[in-house]
């Protein structure tokens, strides 16, 4: 079982997740490939929703194959390449992180391989075998 990390003496976190989780000894560790919103016949949605639905779609997939869920997402990390893309962003995410919520990292970067490309997501899962 994950143990939350939250110090008091730490302000609250801005959103639905943690500042740290401690994963118990022996757990399999899953490390994600960042993830682009783009479809296997290589269409992108123009939005950011639509993208990071992709993305997180294809997270989902990853997990399945490893015999995993959102639950035992340990950590995201997101990139946007517009700031007021945040909240689009993390509606999507909170819908597919589940408790306890995982750490979370969100930055805005100057663009991706390909200029259509508007969010960019991996994840680090952990679960006791």
């Amino acid at each position: 079982m994950k143990k939350v990390f939250n110090p008091s003496s730490v302000r609250r976190p801005f959103g639905h997740y943690n500042h740290g989780l401690l994963v118990p000894p022996g757990a399999s560790l899953l490390v994600t490939s960042g993830q682009l919103g783009i479809r296997p016949d290589d269409t992108i949605p123009p939005d950011v929703t639509g993208q990071a639905e992709l993305c997180f779609e294809a997270i989902k997939a990853i997990l399945e194959e490893a015999g995993m869920t959102f639950a035992d997402v340990i950590r995201v990390s997101g990139f946007v390449t517009r700031r007021e893309d945040f909240p689009d962003y993390m509606a999507v995410r909170d819908r597919y992180t589940l408790d306890p919520k995982p750490v979370s990292t969100l930055l805005v970067v100057g663009g991706f391989t390909r200029p259509d490309f508007l969010v960019e997501v991996e994840v680090t899962a952990a679960k006791v075998v």
